[in-house]
């Protein structure tokens, strides 16, 4: 009884053992089933929110197999995510990168750094990877750009049980940012294609932070990029110190938002050239309207700037030749005006002087008169000289001769000036008029005297030079060979302003009432006149040199005659033609007390009319070149039409050259200036008579 009651008692216990451990494992259940549905419940939860996200995004679970794939990747892959829930062996990975790759998301589940290091696109952020790689994608047949980025997914004990991966398409942005290096590359290789130099300058508060440089830059200046952008002061440092301020003040314009179109200035290069550039400022302002950056486009200007130099001293230059030109006419018009005047007063005097003996007491008063006319004929002289072509007797002349003669005269008169001279041996010949080429360095030897009041040097050279067209274009003269004259001052010099109008009719530096003011204007007109050039170079202080280029010739120098003194007479026929009734009676009476027997004609018309009739008797015809109706010059044409071996002898107030050459090219024989003395009357018609 005792032994069935123990076994009964432990029975009991073993029921009341079995019935906890059915507590125990009914409990267990119960925790495990509020564990599944908690699971289910944040899984429903993450993959609700995961559902409703815009980037494609997937998770899988420890084992790597799908179990979310929302909205956004079915239609991104097309794939839905029935045919992907569940599925593992990398099947996430195939709409993207194919089987071969490798995937970020494996790197959550177990990261490994070898892996890593295969990929040098992927980052990591904490337990966050994130990559940006070009996929295979299976939904696009082109491949695309996509930015992954994956985390682990934990459970309530903090242990990895799966992973989630969002991805975007970034294929337009990578476009967009290919385009970008694309432009800017092509915009690089452009401007440092350019000879222009371009700059950008970024400002920050009216401050400039930071600016960029093209690499023509050194082209334009010599400094490269790099020093450009270490120290932004350098273009300012670059200027011309004369062109600073205005430059700063543009500079200070720009900063402060002002539209400035471009502007000009020097600036000094690293090897120390000058040179010009032009400033194109590109304003670039915010939203606000505040300058947050410009742009500049500079180029060298340098051959531009001096080709309007160039034109503007051409222009100078022409304005200054039109004017001689005008005063030239004038003065010839006045000249030839005047030599009939005293042509009129010479001849009554040479007249009276014949029928007076010596010991007259007029006699000497005449023969003032004469000087005084003399005075007169030179001044007219002096108003040819700048006369368009005032030359008068031209012959091929050597002009180490000329300068020999002339400096050696002036010389005797100045002993407080020295004289040196330097002459080019077998100088090329020039065709010139001796008396003007002796009255230019006359008038050169005194205008370098009076710069020298306490006596100095003049330095005289003479050379051979070939002109070329650029040395010879400028001063409207052919190219070719010249003989080059130099005179050299020691004196005071010629400021610019004087420089400028050395050679101006009737400037002159001397006081009021003194000087005719045509000394150097007559010099440029017969240098002119020869067809030369001449230069002028001087600063106050530093003395003067007028260099003179003359023309050279093939021709051989002409040896000069010493014209006799004595008067020569004849008994032959002259037609005697002049529009100036005085001229025509005194001419009349100084030919006829020569022995010769004078026919008269007051026009062209008469003369012809004359000649027609009286041909025969006739043996020299004296022409006036200037008159009314038929000129001289149709006079001669028509005469020579009636008989072309006709003996002619031109006369004129006005000088050889011009209308008087183009008659005596045409045939003519000689030619007679105005106003003339009985002797020189004399031997030039002997002279065309024998």
């Amino acid at each position: 009884m005792k032994e069935q009651t123990g076994k009964n008692q432990k029975l009991i216990e073993e029921i009341s053992v079995l019935k906890k451990k059915i507590k125990e494992l009914e409990q267990s259940e119960a925790e495990r089933k509020r564990a599944e549905e908690a699971l289910r419940a944040n899984r429903k939860q993450l993959t609700d929110i995961i559902e409703f996200l815009p980037d494609a995004t997937l998770a899988i679970d420890k084992e790597g197999r799908v179990i979310i794939w929302n909205n956004a990747i079915e239609k991104m892959t097309g794939i839905p995510a029935a045919e992907m829930i569940g599925k593992g062996n990398y099947a996430y990975a195939i709409p993207f990168y194919g089987e071969a790759r490798q995937q970020l998301i494996d790197l959550i589940l177990e990261y490994r750094e070898e892996i890593a290091a295969r990929y040098p696109h992927i980052t990591r952020e904490g337990d966050t990877l994130m990559a940006e790689v070009f996929c295979n994608a299976l939904y696009s047949n082109k491949g695309a750009w996509v930015f992954a980025k994956a985390s682990p997914l934990h459970d309530q004990s903090g242990n990895i049980i799966g992973a989630i991966e969002s991805i975007r398409d970034i294929t337009e942005h990578m476009r967009a940012e290919e385009a970008l290096q694309k432009s800017e590359e092509r915009y690089r290789q452009i401007t440092e294609g350019l000879s222009d130099y371009l700059y950008t300058v970024r400002i920050r508060d009216g401050q400039v932070v930071e600016t960029k440089h093209s690499q023509a830059c050194a082209v334009v200046t010599g400094y490269t990029a790099e020093e450009f952008a270490a120290d932004p002061l350098l273009w300012i440092h670059m200027v011309v110190a004369d062109d600073r301020d205005r430059i700063i003040e543009h500079v200070q314009e720009i900063l402060t938002g002002k539209d400035v179109r471009f502007f000009e200035h020097r600036i000094v290069r690293r090897d120390g050239q000058i040179r010009w550039v032009s400033v194109t400022p590109i304003l670039h302002p915010d939203s606000r309207g505040r300058l947050e950056s410009y742009d500049g486009v500079i180029r060298d200007i340098t051959e531009r700037k001096r080709a309007e130099e160039e034109k503007r001293i051409l222009e100078e230059r022409l304005q200054h030749a039109d004017k001689m030109e005008a005063i030239g006419t004038l003065a010839g018009g006045v000249a030839h005006d005047f030599n009939n005047l005293l042509m009129g007063i010479q001849g009554y005097a040479s007249l009276t002087l014949l029928d007076l003996d010596p010991s007259h007491p007029h006699y000497e008063r005449l023969k003032r008169i004469e000087e005084r006319v003399q005075s007169g004929a030179d001044l007219t002289k002096q108003l040819l000289g700048f006369a368009r072509g005032g030359r008068y007797e031209v012959k091929p002349a050597d002009m180490n001769e000329i300068i020999k003669k002339t400096s050696s005269m002036f010389g005797r008169t100045k002993k407080e000036i020295s004289i040196h001279r330097k002459y080019e041996k077998d100088l090329w010949s020039v065709e010139v008029d001796r008396g003007q080429m002796e009255q230019v360095f006359m008038k050169l030897y005194v205008n370098a005297w009076q710069a020298m009041p306490g006596g100095g040097d003049i330095y005289l050279e003479t050379a051979d030079v070939l002109l070329d067209d650029e040395q010879a274009f400028p001063y409207a003269i052919t190219l070719g060979k010249y003989v080059k004259i130099s005179v050299t001052d020691t004196g005071t010099g010629m400021d610019e302003k004087t420089r400028e109008r050395i050679f101006d009719p009737f400037f002159t530096t001397k006081e009021m009432g003194r000087g005719t003011g045509l000394g150097l204007a007559t010099v440029y007109g017969i240098i002119k006149g020869h067809g030369g050039m001449i230069t002028v170079d001087s600063e106050p202080g530093h003395g003067t040199t007028f260099n003179i280029y003359l023309p050279a010739s093939e021709k051989k120098v002409a040896k000069e005659k010493t014209a006799p003194g004595t008067i020569a007479r004849g008994t032959e026929t002259i037609l005697l033609v002049d529009d100036e009734k005085m001229i025509l009676e005194v001419s009349k009476e100084l030919l006829e007390f020569l022995g010769y027997r004078v026919y008269a004609a007051g026009s062209g018309q008469e003369a012809i009319a004359v000649y027609m009739e009286k041909q025969k008797e006739i043996d020299l015809v004296l022409l006036d070149m200037i008159m009314p109706g038929i000129s001289g010059g149709e006079t001669f044409d028509l005469l020579r039409e009636i008989n072309p071996g006709i003996k002619v002898l031109l006369s004129s107030g006005y000088s050889i050259t011009g209308q008087a050459h183009e008659i005596l090219d045409r045939g003519c024989n000689g030619f007679l200036q105005k106003p003339f003395q009985l002797e020189h009357l004399s031997r030039k018609v002997r002279e065309m008579l024998d």
